[in-house]
């Protein structure tokens, strides 16, 4: 089928947007799915069964990655359902949003609840498989980062701080995992899903992706598919040379101005 045939992929908040994404495009490879979810379960099922539907075996499984008896219950079921795995992507987020300029506005509750799923849920995660990939030799763990990461924007300063440590994870798990485990990030931009879309309505939604495609240099108002293209590549054969890397993925919307 694939480059991936006969392994398998995790991949946390996977029912939908971009972890949906993600799990289609790792089971168009070849890989076994695992779509991991807190409260969607009826649409991770769906997710499952679009990865299904692409010839490969697939299980949606139910698990907070903020608990860590959770991460391990999952990585645990995994590797008995097929007896290995071989690819994590840290996908599962959380955030709250709030002005960066009332600082009033978060609490250290807010920063806790935040950090344990976007950090510590990457951490417990990583922690859990990582015997089952050292079983077969070989293991790949991409984290879904942000640029709010690299310009301290986005829907909370709770949330770009999270981030920015997510990054730091990233590399710091790269150095302890070698040579076996490669991990990387990937940084995204604006993403067209109900991330962003649920907040702000539908309307103020529109306005945003006409924006974005008006200011990036590519013209481009991102998509789950796009970014999930870039994660599947750090999971796949293509990025064996690659590990502690944070791969940005924005249009071009980084970039400082000409001039």
């Amino acid at each position: 089928m694939g480059s991936m045939d006969g392994k398998v992929a995790v991949v946390t908040g996977g029912a939908t947007g971009l972890g949906a994404a993600v799990g289609r495009r790792l089971a168009g490879r070849g890989a076994r799915v695992a779509i991991t979810y807190s409260r969607s379960a009826d649409e991770a099922e769906a997710t499952a069964e679009e990865c299904r539907a692409l010839g490969v075996d697939a299980v949606a499984l139910r698990g907070d990655v903020g608990d860590d008896a959770a991460c391990r219950a999952v990585a645990t079921e995994v590797a008995e359902r097929w007896g290995r795995i071989d690819v994590l992507v840290n996908n599962a987020g959380r955030t709250r949003i709030v002005p960066h300029s009332d600082l009033d506005g978060l609490t250290a509750e807010d920063f806790e609840a935040i950090y344990r799923t976007n950090v510590v849920g990457a951490y417990q995660m990583t922690r859990a498989v990582v015997p089952h990939m050292r079983e077969v030799g070989y293991g790949a763990v991409v984290n879904v980062s942000s640029t709010s990461s690299l310009d301290g924007e986005g829907s909370s300063i709770a949330y770009a701080a999270s981030k920015g440590a997510l990054n730091t994870l990233t590399v710091s798990l790269s150095r302890a995992l070698a040579p076996e485990i490669r991990v990387n990030a990937v940084v995204p931009g604006f993403i067209g899903t109900r991330w962003f879309s649920g907040p702000l309505g539908q309307e103020r939604y529109e306005e945003l992706v006409g924006r974005v495609e008006k200011t990036t240099p590519l013209r481009r108002a991102g998509t789950p598919e796009d970014i999930a293209v870039a994660v599947v590549f750090l999971c796949d054969e293509g990025a064996e040379h690659i590990t502690g890397t944070t791969l940005v993925s924005d249009a071009g919307a980084s970039l400082k101005p000409k001039g």
